[in-house]
């Protein structure tokens, strides 16, 4: 009666060890690969969480030397605008000095002519304003190193004078400058303008 009973009963299954063993494993990994993959999860959060801070500090390091490169270039085309100003300036200014050391001698050089034309002009005085004015221009030119070149008397020097003509019959050595035309002028003993010579043939 007992065995038919268990047999009758539908709920009630014999169990394979075996199978019951293998489904206690199956589970028993489930579980694992469940605590495994919760492990994992902050770890992985936390990676990503340092790459975009890296990426952010990048960003803004990169933002900075960008900020940088402008403010230098900006600064360099100032830079040049105001070398150019500053060049095109001496250029168009460079005579200020001397421009303004000559005009005591062309005031001196205005009143002479003044007195000259006067009914009561006396030569002398005439005379004595023009060598005051010579005198004045020679003191402007030397103050900016323009020196003179009158080699009367000096062995020739086609670095510095021009001969244009030769005299024979002289008892002056050959090559000896006998008269200047034209005396000539250095500026820093840089020619500006040769002398013109007569020299002993």
């Amino acid at each position: 009666m007992a065995q038919q009973k268990a047999s009758a009963d539908p709920a009630v299954e014999d169990i394979d060890p075996q199978t019951e063993q293998a489904a206690d494993i199956e589970t028993a990994e489930q579980e694992t690969g469940e605590v495994t993959d919760s492990a994992e999860i902050p770890e992985s959060l936390s990676e990503l969480d340092d790459l975009k801070l890296q990426l952010q500090q990048a960003n803004d390091k990169a933002e900075q030397n960008w900020e940088s490169v402008l403010r230098t270039r900006a600064e360099m085309e100032n830079l040049r605008k105001r070398q150019t100003r500053e060049l095109e300036n001496a250029h168009k200014y460079a005579l200020d000095k001397i421009a303004m050391e000559l005009l005591p001698v062309r005031d001196t050089l205005e009143m002479g002519v003044t007195a000259a034309h006067a009914d009561e002009a006396e030569m002398t005085k005439i005379v004595e304003g023009t060598e005051l004015t010579l005198k004045m221009l020679t003191q402007t030119l030397e103050k900016f190193n323009i020196v003179e070149v009158s080699p009367e008397g000096e062995k020739f020097n086609p670095d510095l004078h021009q001969a244009i003509s030769m005299q024979e019959g002289t008892d002056e050595a050959a090559n000896t400058v006998l008269v200047v035309m034209q005396k000539g002028y250095t500026l820093n003993e840089r020619l500006l303008r040769p002398a013109m010579v007569v020299i002993a043939k």
